[in-house]
């Protein structure tokens, strides 16, 4: 068992092309013991991601601000206490509204995304 604070979990830069405008994540679970993954990742205001692909079920908690989480059919706000179950298979984004920065805990096992 592990116990960890957020304060003290490092929050690094994630400069890939998944993302549009500045997000970071803080790593909680992502290492070859476990087939879980869970970070917290941190979109500025306006930042999202590119619709992409997972090829496992994706699990976020909306923990700060305010965002969107859409596929090609629908936008939906999203706050703080949200849960959001999105499938496997689903092409989808989420991200930051324009005026609202927004973090949220991402869970999945590992797998596959494209974009």
């Amino acid at each position: 068992m592990k116990v960890m604070k957020t304060a003290e979990i490092e929050k690094v830069d994630r400069e890939i092309k998944l993302f549009k405008g500045h997000v970071s994540a803080q790593t909680v679970l992502d290492n070859d013991s476990t087939a879980l993954r869970a970070s917290l990742i941190n979109f500025d205001k306006g930042a999202v991601n590119i619709f992409h692909v997972h090829e496992y079920d994706q699990i976020l908690y909306v923990t700060a601000g305010e965002g969107i989480i859409a596929t090609e059919k629908e936008e939906i706000r999203i706050r703080p206490g949200d849960f959001v179950h999105i499938p496997a298979g689903e092409k989808h984004w989420h991200g930051a509204t324009p005026d609202s920065s927004m973090s949220h805990i991402a869970i999945s096992i590992r797998g596959k995304t494209t974009f």
